[in-house]
């Protein structure tokens, strides 16, 4: 978990990230993490499957906000990651699909 994008640029990031749960988390350095890239191939290619993960991940969030509902888009988090709605407040999964808590409540009444 990282705001990855200013992890890249080495910019301070505009952004804060929070967890909802009892975390642990490892760290690398940038300039760790590029001599991994440079001295070990399997370095590089980790590195290379988790942007490429990352991105198709981002990719599909990006195209879901765009072309469908907000129901659509609570039922496919309800099917795709549903302990997600055991563990985190409906008021952060309402943000995450782009509504209002209120519309969420809405969107689960219609479809309970």
């Amino acid at each position: 978990m990282s705001a990855y994008d200013f992890f890249l640029t080495q910019e301070p990031s505009t952004y804060q990230l929070e967890t909802l749960t009892d975390t642990i988390l490892w760290s690398v350095s940038y300039n760790d993490l590029e001599i991994i890239y440079d001295k070990t191939e399997i370095g590089n290619t980790i590195g290379r499957l988790a942007s490429e993960d990352l991105f198709m991940k981002k990719s599909k969030r990006e195209l879901s906000l765009l072309i469908q509902s907000a129901q659509e888009r609570y039922l496919n988090l309800f099917t795709e990651q549903p302990e997600l709605l055991q563990f985190i407040p409906l008021k952060y999964i309402a943000s995450y699909i782009g509504v209002t808590p209120q519309a969420l409540s809405r969107i689960r009444k219609r479809i309970s």
